[in-house]
Formats: C-alpha cells, structure tokens, sequence
C-alpha cells in the first residue's frame, strides 16, 4: 500500500507538469509572484495557569509572532511562507514543556504547559495547481476532517506542520481525493527537543470524501504511519520509540444537512503496522448527535478508542488531541485498557459572545474502569481585528490518585491579533 501510495504522488507530478488547464499564466516570473501576493501578521498572546495534584502550580504567558506569506500565481506555481516565534513573556520558564522534563520546584516537578519558546518556519512550500489538482511539496499544514487522526494542534502555540508531498485531486463531481507522503512531523515541543521535536516518517495519508449525496458527507480514508526512529533515539526511548507507528482504515459520515437534526457516524480499524514493536488490533467509534434550538446547539456524544484486551490503545499520534477528551489534556496518550468518552455540550450566543459548556465521564474501554469526569468551559468573542478567549477546564479523578490522571485545573486567557 505504502509503496502505490508512493507510485500514486508520481504520476499525479507528472500530469501536472504537462496539464495547465485553467491555470493562471503570468508574462514574467518575478510579476506572477508579487501580483496578488499577501502578507499577514498574526500576534497571539496567552496565559495559562495549571493546578495539578502531585506537581506544583505552574503559569505561563507566552506571545506568539507569526509571519506569513502567500505569492501570487506563475503559470500555477506558487510560493508559501510562515515563520513563528514563542516567547516567555516573563522571561522566568517555570513550567514543563514536555512530560520528560525534570524540571523541579518546592521538590515537586512543575505542572506541564506545552509551549516552548524558540523560531522556526511553520510552513515553506511550493505548490502547482490547475483547475482540479494541487501538488505541494515542502512543509505543510495538514488537516483532514476533524483532525481527530490528522491535525495541526493549532491551538499550541507552536504548530504541528507535515513535511512531504501532497496531491489534492476533485475531477470527479462531488469528490475530494487527497494523498500525502509524510517523511517529517514538526511537534509542537520545537526542534530544540532532542526526542520530541520531530518524528522522522515514511508514512502516507489517503482520505477521499464524497458530497453528492442530498443528507451529508461520507469519507473513507487510510492512514499508514511509520515513524522512523534512529538508534539515538531508541536508546533513549528504551527501544520503543516506533510505538506509534499503525495501519489505521475507516470510514465517517457526517449529516449537517437538517439543522434540527444532525450527527455523525466514525468507525476505523487499527493495527500495528510495519514497525511498532507491540502486535495488536483495537478499533474506533464515534456516535454524535446535534440539534439547533434557537440561540442553543446542545450535542451529545460517545466515542470509543478501543483496547486489545488491555496490551495497546487505539492510538492518533498526529491529532489535534486538544479538541477531544476533554481540554485538561489527560488523555493526551490513549490508556493501554482504552478509553470511552461518553458527553454533552451545549454551544450558544449572546450579543456576539461565543459560549460553550461541556461535560465528560471517562471510563476505560477494557474492565470499564472509572477515569473520573471532567467540565470545560468557554466565551470568546470579536472586536475588529482581535479575537478574545476565557477558557477553563476541570478534571477530577477520586477513584485513580495517579499524577498522571490527578486532578486537574486549567485555565487560559487569550487575545488574539490578526493584521
């Protein structure tokens, strides 16, 4: 499959290369790519404090800088460009920006807040388009569907962003068919982590989706990650730094056609692949129902990460985690019993206030084993070009005492600045 894949992105350069229908030709190279050029500035400043048992309090207020540029079009061709910077307002990081950190302070380690300072280029790409197909090569945002398996963790402040080649193809009606092939995952822990920075990949991405039916959208997609780990890293990882590598194959359906009446359907297989040194089999379920009731979108839902009789976890290492689970970030690793997310949220807005309120009961997949609940809860609202955010999230756990499944308090305040 990995090597069709491959095959696949090959022969969609090529055509491109000898097809420019409906491509916008320039006279010159250097007027293609300043006409209709943009550059953007975005400033995004946060502070978060975390109240964690079994580690000491931890507060953060980071400002990120990001610059972005987009070209104009030469004969299809064009040009992207994003730099970010993450600064430590206060100058004093003491927090943890990864798990190994050993970082300790009143002799108990610091709470994590997973935004490290540092510069990088989020994206760096070139691209060809025509009227129906895109190619990019470079690094790249990649989000499909609902990041659940494949995401940019856009809301750390360093961005997850793909490295590789990626075909977007729609000359069949009402159909999307993207394929990538992945050979670095720039993480949201910067390339200043030795081990957790990058994940050097051979992996490829499919994911076709189909809108021609009247009551919604029905997806299918592969996604077969291997990560490659060198001999440095798994010695440090004590040889199982390839355990996230898989075989994952499902399908979605999603109705958002009746407002009074929509939800969505998700089942995926997973497997071991290629290289993760644990052999199992675990599966994906997601039912979720919503409904519009005047200013009010109460949903609710169950979503089930599956378990192979407790050896491994349905795992999506390349998620937007933050947006599932609960925004305490307990569940940021799916537990080796797996995990069940039964929950309610209830969206609304008042004078151009965004309010959202959420409810989860955790419980694992296998021996349903009770991981505690947790409440989230946020309001966000637009002024000109800035954008605030209130954001506040509460995970209890009477039942497992563990620091890693503790009680949990979270807190943001957010201004983002777009110019």
């Amino acid at each position: 499959m990995k090597k069709h894949t491959a095959h696949l992105l090959c022969a969609a350069a090529s055509s491109l290369l000898f097809s420019a229908q409906g491509a916008q030709a320039a006279p010159t190279l250097s007027e293609g790519l300043t006409t209709g050029s943009s550059i953007k500035v975005n400033i995004r400043t946060r502070y978060e404090d975390v109240s964690w048992d079994g580690f000491t309090d931890a507060d953060a207020l980071t400002i990120r800088a990001r610059l972005s540029y987009q070209s104009g079009a030469w004969n299809g061709f064009a040009v992207t460009a994003e730099m970010d910077n993450v600064t430590n307002a206060t100058g004093d990081v003491d927090y943890r920006t990864w798990p190994a950190d050993t970082l300790v302070i009143d002799g108990k380690p610091a709470a994590q807040i997973f935004d490290p300072q540092g510069t990088d280029f989020n994206q760096a790409v070139v691209s060809y388009t025509t009227f129906n197909n895109a190619i990019k090569y470079g690094r790249q945002r990649i989000v499909l569907d609902n990041a659940r398996f494949i995401g940019n963790v856009g809301w750390r402040q360093n961005e997850q962003t793909y490295d590789g080649l990626s075909f977007t193809n729609k000359s069949i009606r009402y159909t999307n068919i993207f394929v990538a092939h992945i050979n670095n995952v720039n993480r949201i822990f910067g390339d200043a982590n030795v081990l957790q920075g990058d994940y050097k990949q051979d992996s490829n991405l499919v994911n076709v989706s189909y809108t021609g039916f009247e009551a919604g959208k029905l997806t299918g997609y592969a996604y077969l990650i291997d990560n490659l780990a060198d001999n440095y890293l798994k010695k440090l990882a004590g040889g199982n730094a390839n355990a996230i590598s898989n075989d994952t194959y499902g399908v979605r359906w999603s109705s958002t056609s009746n407002p009074a009446f929509m939800y969505t359907l998700e089942y995926a297989k997973q497997s071991n692949g290629d290289k993760n040194p644990i052999k199992y089999d675990a599966d994906y379920k997601l039912v979720e129902v919503s409904t519009t009731l005047g200013r009010f979108v109460p949903a609710l839902g169950y979503e089930v990460l599956g378990s192979d009789n407790g050896k491994k976890g349905f795992i999506t290492p390349f998620a937007t985690l933050h947006a599932f689970n609960g925004w305490a970030d307990r569940f940021l690793a799916t537990p080796a019993n797996g995990l069940k997310d039964m929950y309610v949220n209830l969206g609304a807005t008042f004078s151009g206030v965004a309010l959202m309120a959420s409810y989860h009961d955790y419980k694992s997949d296998v021996k349903s084993i009770d991981y505690g609940t947790e409440w989230n809860f946020s309001a966000t609202k637009k002024f000109g070009a800035v954008t605030y955010m209130a954001k506040y999230a509460m995970f209890e756990n009477d039942k497992l005492v563990t620091p890693a499944k503790s009680d949990t308090s979270k807190l943001w305040l957010q201004a983002d600045w777009n110019f």
